[in-house]
């Protein structure tokens, strides 16, 4: 069985953060260290197919849970405040609905319990047209993606996942292949049953189209002690956009 890469900073209540689909745990440093001065254990981790992790060809919600169990049983971690953003939500959402006993409070970015329909083509087409045999650096790479992706923030999220495989040779840390192939399952909703009664807090940003207000009724369905708050000047990236007000509200939530 293999375990999830991960870093972990700082002692105290053990505090699980997962990043979104092509992110990796590095996405969370700034606002990890922050927690784990706080009173945290911060366990920033990489889900399989991104980061430090292992690549497999499965990849849904069920095995992204039971890895985060995994870890957790690895770790000696009886049970942790939970936090995940976009697809990292979503896990945290199937880990919380099938493994409440595991989950002391729960914290949602930007993300409703709901089918998203597809919508990474453009970025697989951008990436896609990265030749590593032509391409040395990152400045080439960016050069070569601005072509496709116009929006400097994206081209800069996903350029973070470069490395080098061996000297002079670029490549990704995600795998590239299955993700391309499995965009489907990011979009998929967790169980129509599926329930967490504990105390959950969902973050939205106020530019953000992905929790919409007719959204909110299924969000307390599945979880009937939800609290629903918005970030200011904030899009789906709302912990980059405005993470002061972003670590302002979580960190209350963890100490209510």
């Amino acid at each position: 069985m293999e375990i999830l890469h991960s870093k972990i900073l700082g002692e105290g209540q053990p505090f699980i953060i997962l990043h979104g689909f092509l992110g990796m745990s590095d996405n969370w440093k700034t606002l990890g260290t922050q927690y784990a001065e706080n009173g945290f254990q911060v366990h920033l981790i990489d889900q399989r197919n991104h980061g430090k992790s292992f690549h497999s060809d499965e990849f849904n919600y069920d095995v992204l849970s039971d890895d985060v169990i995994n870890y957790m049983n690895h770790h000696n971690i009886d049970s942790a405040y939970v936090m995940g953003h976009s697809m990292g939500g979503k896990t945290a959402m199937q880990l919380a609905t099938t493994h409440p006993d595991r989950v002391k409070k729960l914290i949602i970015a930007d993300i409703a319990p709901k089918y998203y329909p597809p919508h990474h083509d453009f970025i697989f087409n951008g990436l896609s047209h990265l030749d590593f045999n032509q391409i040395s650096d990152r400045r080439q790479a960016d050069e070569e993606l601005a072509k496709h992706i116009k929006d400097r923030g994206i081209r800069q999220f996903l350029l973070k996942n470069l490395y080098w495989v061996e000297k002079e040779k670029l490549g990704f840390r995600f795998n590239f292949d299955v993700l391309k192939n499995r965009m489907e399952e990011i979009g998929e909703n967790i169980f129509p049953n599926a329930i967490y009664d504990g105390p959950a807090l969902f973050l939205r940003g106020d530019r953000s189209e992905y929790i919409q207000p007719n959204d909110f009724a299924e969000i307390k369905r599945h979880f009937p002690n939800a609290e629903i708050e918005t970030i200011d000047k904030a899009g789906h990236w709302l912990h980059a956009e405005n993470p002061k007000q972003f670590y302002e509200k979580s960190f209350t939530f963890l100490n209510s």
